[in-house]
């Protein structure tokens, strides 16, 4: 399991460029007008994890296959898009199907670059994109009620607890708050998702921040990271400029083009780790002469529902993982020295699956 995760902003963002970069495809057309892209686009992205390199050297595997999450390009929002303005209908839906939004700010000032506000603001520029996703889950919302009254005055348990949820929706969302800070109840979680709201969506904000400041941001992405603070969002600075640079050279030249513009590691590397950890995801890893492959699973799942991620068989005739954890595989290099350290565990179905376990699972066909 990946994510789907929607890149979304204003016009003339970065976000085609930043998506070109995170894909190292051309495939989103990064143009200097609002609404170039008219499609979403999409790209499976692999997951990078130094980790693999490691395991695979210890096993000897043949092949690497790293985990994937998907990015969805989202053409630019504009005030108004919940009431149709623009494209707004269309890619409002669009960020309804995604996990999760990317939500890329500019942070960088540049003559040639238009902004569609007129001025650099990156506070308003997220307080744009925020309302109009919290007015159309209004629309949706109040569009809703009323059925939902007509069928909780009957016996529909169900309806009930979805207008109580609704109501409570409708009072955060008047107040100018989005969904996400409502408090949902462990039973209520289904509920809450079925009802497909914006606002609802983990944030992640990606400071689009000139090539001098690719490593320690700026003022303006200073700001964005105590507006999200205050929410208890995640924000990463990039320069989708030089993403776009590094993702067309040769893998062996990255490391010193990024050496000489003063960065460890891409922006890319940041990106996913801070929606890994929007998203509560972590991975487990499965090794042997033929292939090293990285899983991603929610934090807090059990070993079947590990095992079902690999195939639903796995998880129905789960019988036990084979259990080592990635620094005991490492420190005792590979299986068989593990085993002799103790450190290889048997593990059954109530075990929780940590970030970074070697599993290899025993099931009954």
């Amino acid at each position: 399991m990946g994510f789907k995760c929607g890149i979304v902003g204003l016009p003339n963002v970065g976000k085609s460029t930043l998506f070109n970069a995170l894909t190292q495809t051309a495939a989103a057309q990064a143009a200097n007008y609002p609404f170039c892209t008219i499609e979403p686009n999409v790209g499976d992205v692999a997951v990078p994890d130094p980790r693999l390199e490691v395991l695979t050297k210890i096993a000897g595997s043949k092949e690497i296959i790293p985990t994937r999450l998907t990015f969805v390009d989202i053409a630019g929002l504009v005030r108004g898009a919940s009431k149709g303005e623009g494209l707004g209908n269309q890619f409002l839906a669009n960020i309804r199907e995604c996990d999760a939004i990317a939500h890329v700010v500019r942070c960088f000032e540049d003559g040639d670059i238009t902004h569609v506000e007129g001025k650099i603001d990156p506070i308003s520029d997220i307080d744009t994109i925020e309302t109009e996703l919290m007015l159309a889950d209004l629309d949706s919302l109040e569009k809703r009620v009323t059925n939902l009254e007509k069928k909780a005055r009957g016996s529909d348990k169900e309806s009930k607890e979805t207008l109580d949820l609704v109501l409570r929706c409708l009072t955060v969302l008047r107040d100018g708050k989005p969904a996400r800070i409502v408090s949902v109840h462990a039973d209520e979680r289904k509920l809450f998702a079925g009802l497909g709201l914006l606002s609802s969506k983990p944030v992640l904000y990606v400071c689009n921040v000139e090539e001098a400041a690719a490593d320690t941001g700026n003022d303006f992405s200073e700001r964005v990271k105590g507006r999200a603070a205050e929410e208890g969002a995640v924000a990463v600075v990039v320069s989708a400029k030089i993403e776009s640079e590094i993702a067309v050279l040769p893998f062996a030249d990255q490391k010193d083009y990024l050496e000489a513009v003063g960065l460890a590691e891409p922006g890319l590397n940041r990106v996913i780790r801070a929606g890994y950890g929007l998203l509560h995801l972590i991975t487990y890893f499965t090794v042997g002469p033929k292939e090293a492959r990285a899983w991603t699973i929610e934090a807090g799942t059990r070993a079947p529902q590990a095992a079902g991620v690999i195939h639903t068989d796995f998880e129905k005739g789960f019988i036990r993982s084979e259990t080592i954890a990635y620094e005991d595989y490492v420190a005792c290099n590979g299986e068989s020295g593990a085993r002799e350290a103790g450190k290889f565990r048997l593990e059954g179905k109530e075990y929780v699956v940590a970030d970074g376990d070697v599993l290899h699972f025993r099931f009954a066909n």
